[in-house]
């Protein structure tokens, strides 16, 4: 697979939320069109709804477009508890709030890098299940 963690990083920086930014740069692997990725995935801005009180935006992104393109239920829960693990051992926490630092003044990471991470984590499950699906 060819990487499009720059291609996502672009996104961002252009106005794309994090969700947005990880999910559109993957909609065509998902069947779906960009327009549809990116509404369905604007209301986790921030931590969803803006209130930084959730799980990253580029992670749910990220699970979001797993689940398109996966098309199993148990596969697809399998890599996602794996991508929050690996972003979690990475950063220290999953929830917006705490990469942005808002609890104790320390940014753990920053929203470019969390569209990095999220993709990343998403090729390598992405990898996985090809893997797995050659072998059977």
């Amino acid at each position: 697979m060819n990487t499009r963690v720059k291609e996502a990083e672009e996104r961002k920086k252009s106005g794309y939320n994090c969700a947005q930014a990880v999910a559109c740069t993957y909609c065509d692997m998902a069947g779906v069109d960009e327009e549809t990725a990116k509404n369905l995935t604007q209301g986790f801005a921030v931590g969803g709804g803006e209130s930084m009180e959730g799980t990253c935006g580029a992670l749910i992104g990220a699970v979001s477009m797993l689940g398109l393109i996966n098309k199993n239920s148990p596969n697809t829960m399998q890599s996602s508890r794996k991508m929050m693990n690996a972003f979690k051992e990475q950063n220290g926490t999953v929830i917006c709030r705490q990469l942005k630092g808002m609890d104790d003044g320390i940014v753990k990471r920053s929203c470019i890098d969390c569209v990095k991470d999220a993709c990343v984590f998403l090729e390598e499950q992405l990898t996985c299940s090809e893997d797995q699906e050659v072998s059977n």
